[in-house]
């Protein structure tokens, strides 16, 4: 039987003993929604298989993330929870969460105050914490929107806060996570600002900063060229652009003919970025890395019309996986040429905003609703298994593989799946 946690506050002095099996920010340690944990558990419902069922204090939709014996998560109380009174915007708090990586147990919770005005309201229940922490050896990092990045040493002190701008979406709020690389915390601040900035890890002091990043919601992504070189990639409403990350300045574009804004983070292989984005029309293509200015003629490899608007895909074994989010369709893609290996609709799938996880020879997929398909991971369809937590909320964040464990969150619970 799960065990209830409730809220308890405990702060201890803490140094990290980091470890290969952390996941330190969205879709794990190289933003590609892989795993290489084993034994993961496939069938569980609201009785069975769950270690542990953390009840949050507040909503959210961000990710959790594992550094050393800890898990670092967000969440919001005071204004527009769901199934409460509205409020008002001076009571707003975005909180980070430090959870004992075993038991799921709060050792300790700080709340930051809001910038105001807010959005008033957002759409979907999307909330005010969307964005997933990212976590190295000494700070953990936390994207608040208009409120700023905001940087925590390990037992709760907040060191540092930095702006990213002040405009406001009043649609769907703020969804971009921070990634670390080298000394640089870096942040697509696309509704607050159209800006993409890069700021000290210790001191918050800002290095550089990229304008002109329009209807972008997507986490930033740094891939390996097949020199072996570091770009920055962020799609853009129309565009790729590729950065180098230690000094903004701008390498190469590519036009996609996607013309919606981009949501999806990118996927990379071998030298190759494989994005999808849209509703209708061009919705996936994938381009080579390593060019200079337009490379739409010389390095854009295909494009095709299936793709997701909301949900990010996953790369293996020469094959994209993914799922629409409005259709309910499973898809994968030959890497090489973007034809669908097959499309099969998930039975009676709804909506899908998290994104992919591949781990243990399966994909993944979590609904708004709470269940989750597990596929496998390889291009004949199959179907393992349909899991349901209708009864656990609304599922918005993109579940991870830790510790031969699965972890799902919704706006009511963190949930540890065990086989």
């Amino acid at each position: 039987m799960p065990r209830l946690l409730h809220l308890s506050v405990l702060t201890l002095a803490f140094t990290p003993a980091l470890r290969a099996a952390d996941w330190p920010q969205f879709r794990g340690p190289t933003a590609a929604g892989v795993s290489d944990e084993k034994g993961l558990p496939t069938k569980w419902d609201a009785k069975t298989g769950i270690a542990w069922k953390l009840e949050m204090p507040g909503p959210g939709t961000s990710s959790p993330v594992f550094i050393g014996d800890r898990i670092f998560i967000t969440c919001y109380t005071g204004y527009n929870v769901p199934g409460k009174a509205k409020g008002v915007q001076a009571d707003l708090r975005r909180h980070l969460l430090s959870l004992d990586r075993k038991t799921g147990k709060i050792m300790w919770n700080k709340a930051v105050e809001a910038k105001q005005p807010e959005q008033e309201r957002l759409r979907d229940d999307h909330g005010y914490a969307s964005s997933t922490p990212a976590a190295d050896a000494e700070r953990v990092y936390c994207f608040f929107g208009k409120s700023g990045l905001v940087a925590f040493d390990y037992n709760g002190k907040q060191l540092w806060q930095a702006d990213a701008g002040e405009k406001l979406h009043n649609n769907w709020g703020s969804a971009a996570s921070p990634i670390l690389h080298g000394d640089l915390v870096i942040v697509n601040a696309s509704v607050e600002s159209e800006s993409l900035f890069a700021f000290d890890k210790k001191t918050g002091k800002e290095k550089w900063k990229a304008k002109g990043i329009r209807e972008a919601w997507n986490t930033p992504v740094v891939v390996k060229t097949k020199d072996g070189k570091d770009e920055l990639i962020v799609p853009i409403q129309g565009k790729i652009l590729a950065f180098n990350p230690t000094t903004g300045e701008q390498l190469w574009t590519c036009n996609t003919d996607i013309g919606w804004y981009m949501v999806p983070s990118v996927v990379a292989h071998d030298g190759i970025v494989y994005a999808i984005g849209g509703r209708s029309g061009t919705a996936a293509l994938a381009v080579k890395t390593g060019g200079t200015g337009d490379v739409t003629k010389t390095h854009r490899l295909w494009t095709g019309t299936k793709g997701s608007n909301v949900s990010s895909p996953v790369f293996h074994d020469k094959h994209i996986y993914f799922a629409n989010d409005s259709q309910g369709i499973a898809y994968c893609l030959e890497a090489a040429t973007g034809k669908a290996v097959y499309e099969e609709r998930l039975p009676r799938a709804g909506t899908v905003y998290a994104s992919s996880l591949m781990a243990d020879g399966k994909v993944f997929y979590v609904t708004r609703d709470g269940r989750t398909f597990v596929v496998a991971a390889k291009p004949e369809y199959e179907l393992l298994a349909t899991n349901d937590l209708r009864d656990g909320g609304i599922f918005h964040a993109t579940p991870v593989a830790a510790d031969g464990k699965l972890f799902l969150r919704s706006d009511k619970f963190l949930y540890c799946l065990e086989t």
